[in-house]
């Protein structure tokens, strides 16, 4: 049995390529992560750039399209030799896709002006299939129109937030435009990593300490170094969690460019981020993951028919291993976290009864900082209101259990309780069979 424990390490909002930096790590320090499940904002790629030239990272000079009309206007305003157009969505294998429409690629380079409104034509409104996406795809809303930039070479450099170090790690390589993971694996020699103090910070030193090991040379190093140091600068100022370039190009004008640019943030900084956190496209975002974070709820959605209600990532993946290992199948993830209320109780049976694959309800708290009592009325008031048809164990412990008790014993609904994690499982699995 694969365990779920291990299955949800990390991957609760975290990207795929977020993820793939912290297997890097993993593969060089020798080390295993047991991160909490979080949320993580993620922006495309345009919104990054746009975030890096208002930081004094060099960039493509670019202009964004919804639809072909202005896409003449785009072009001449650009006034480049050779543009590129890339479709913006989220996931990652957008040149080798296609679109539902049957057009190949979601990033095309043209030298004709009058092209780029017949690309913008093709990629907007149509679904972007990848390996990445889902079988349908995702459709695309917004289209980048880019001056395209000469490449002389590329190189990879990113700043990410790492447990290990205890703080920001810096990772560059001279091997940029390519699967970093591979050289972490096959040439570790060609990766640099450097934790950055947090009270230093990222020093000058260091800037052309990186910019060494990238190879740039001469006035190249100091252009180089002066990026290192505005990208750590705005990973500083915007609350980033990682600011990944891929690829920092050299080119044969002189110029040192952020080609390619992802940039996640922890939720936690929305509070001092709210421009940027207004920016957020949650198109591509399952509806039940939305709707749970308005109402400050961690879900995931998954394919099996038990529904679970827990507070806690540890406990929510304990109750998901527990579940399978008495032969059910969790239909999701869902925390209601520490500081739940009533009303977020209610909107957690809503989420989790508007799953038609949900068969039966597990409810699993331990009442620490949270009131079970509390728990204990939202869940009576949830299945009075939302009429819940499905059956429902609850496991309580904790603070103020025997009173909720006393309150799910005098609903009158047909609340089957469980005295221990075991047991709830049990009933829950052989109710739905």
């Amino acid at each position: 049995m694969a365990s779920y424990m291990t299955v949800f390490r990390g991957c609760h909002g975290l990207t795929q390529n977020f993820q793939r930096c912290q297997n890097i790590l993993g593969k060089l320090n020798k080390y295993n992560q047991n991160q909490v499940p979080r949320r993580y904002l993620n922006l495309l790629e345009y919104q990054s750039k746009v975030l890096l030239d208002n930081h004094g990272v060099t960039v493509q000079r670019f202009k964004i399209l919804d639809s072909p009309d202005n896409a003449d206007k785009a072009s001449i305003d650009l006034n480049a030799k050779e543009f590129v157009v890339k479709a913006q969505i989220l996931a990652g294998g957008r040149g080798k896709g296609h679109f539902d429409n049957g057009f190949k690629g979601g990033v095309h380079l043209t030298t004709d002006p009058v092209k780029v409104k017949d690309l913008v034509s093709q990629m907007v409104g149509h679904k972007l299939i990848t390996k990445q996406t889902p079988k349908n795809g995702i459709p695309v809303r917004k289209v980048m129109v880019a001056e395209s930039v000469d490449i002389l070479r590329e190189t990879y450099f990113c700043i990410l937030m790492d447990r290990e170090h205890n703080g920001p790690v810096l990772l560059a390589s001279p091997d940029g435009g390519v699967d970093i993971e591979e050289v972490a694996e096959k040439t570790p020699e060609r990766l640099l990593t450097l934790p950055i103090d947090i009270y230093d910070g990222l020093t000058k030193d260091t800037a052309y300490k990186v910019a060494d090991f990238l190879q740039f040379k001469d006035n190249l190093r100091e252009l180089c170094a002066n990026e290192v140091l505005n990208i750590w600068k705005m990973f500083l100022s915007v609350d980033a969690t990682q600011v990944e370039i891929n690829p920092l190009i050299e080119t044969p004008q002189g110029k040192v460019v952020a080609v390619d640019a992802k940039i996640q943030f922890d939720d936690n900084a929305e509070f001092r981020q709210r421009e940027i956190f207004a920016e957020e496209d949650t198109t591509e975002s399952d509806p039940r993951e939305v709707d749970a974070a308005k109402h400050n709820l961690n879900y995931i959605g998954m394919e099996g028919n038990i529904g679970c209600l827990v507070n806690g990532a540890g406990l929510a993946m304990a109750t998901m291993d527990i579940i399978k290992l008495h032969g059910g199948i969790p239909a999701n993830f869902l925390d209601v976290g520490g500081g739940v209320q009533e009303d977020q109780v209610f909107h957690a049976f809503r989420i989790l009864t508007g799953d038609p694959n949900v068969k039966g309800i597990l409810v699993n708290v331990f009442g620490g900082i949270v009131n079970c009592a509390t728990i204990a009325n939202g869940i009576v008031n949830a299945s009075r209101n939302i009429q819940l048809s499905v059956p429902l164990v609850v496991r309580l412990e904790g603070t103020n259990v025997e009173e909720a008790k006393r309150i799910l014993s005098e609903s009158g609904l047909p609340i089957q309780s469980a005295a221990n994690l075991e047991e709830a499982a049990k009933f829950a699995v052989s109710s739905i069979q």
